[in-house]
């Protein structure tokens, strides 16, 4: 019985892949027997199969432009930046002070003004944000090999709020933090922006942008090492 079955089975599978091919030729002529009666129709699918071929290849160079001129964009930004950056190192310390208040100015900060020098108590540049706090600026114009020592930061927020009463406290630096001087901005709640963060800040990011970043701008934060020293920092 078994046999039988499967003898069935196999002509029942004959005879339809035999009626699948039948039905298949037969609608293959009736299309042509269509397009021979009329031949414009013919020529019409012809054509539009023509266009919607070239259509794609458009379509296809299009993109390889598109793609290509944006990685052209980049790679343009990317060597303004540097450009940008490498003027902002040739700055003096005051210059730069100065710098930071324009940038500040640009994002809709009012009443700034460079208030560093002697006697400053770590308030470079202060003034208004848009939304009516009151903004202090520590700004640091180091080589971009050195780190912010802990040092540096400690003084800042020893007088950042309490001396000058500040609602938001940047420390502003052309080269990276060390991690203790981090650790102390985002305890105390002071925006670190070191020279990743402010070469986007001098790219054209707002700085109302860069404030939830605070402690971000050396790359993701990692959790401690047990096995390892604590790192030092390096002035």
């Amino acid at each position: 019985m078994a046999v039988k079955k499967r003898r069935r089975s196999k002509a029942t599978r004959r005879r339809e892949a035999k009626q699948r091919i039948s039905f298949a030729a037969a609608v293959v002529a009736a299309v042509l027997f269509v397009l021979w009666q009329s031949p414009w129709l013919l020529i019409t699918i012809l054509c539009a199969t023509a266009l919607a071929g070239v259509g794609w290849v458009l379509w296809k160079a299009h993109l390889r432009e598109r793609t290509g001129d944006r990685a052209w964009r980049e790679q343009n930004r990317r060597m303004e930046l540097e450009r940008s950056m490498a003027t902002i190192d040739a700055m003096s310390w005051q210059d730069f002070e100065h710098y930071v208040a324009e940038l500040c100015r640009r994002d809709g900060c009012t009443n700034v003004a460079v208030t560093g020098g002697s006697g400053d108590l770590g308030a470079d540049v202060v003034g208004t944000l848009p939304d009516g706090r009151h903004l202090v600026a520590q700004v640091k114009h180091y080589a971009p090999h050195r780190y912010v020592p802990s040092g540096d930061m400690q003084k800042f927020v020893g007088t950042a709020k309490l001396e000058h009463k500040a609602d938001v406290a940047l420390f502003v630096a052309t080269c990276p933090f060390g991690k203790a001087a981090r650790d102390l901005a985002v305890r105390h709640d002071i925006i670190a922006i070191n020279r990743d963060l402010f070469g986007a800040w001098n790219g054209g990011a707002p700085l109302e942008s860069l404030l939830p970043l605070n402690g971000a701008g050396d790359g993701p934060r990692r959790k401690p090492n047990t096995t390892r020293k604590p790192e030092a920092d390096t002035a």
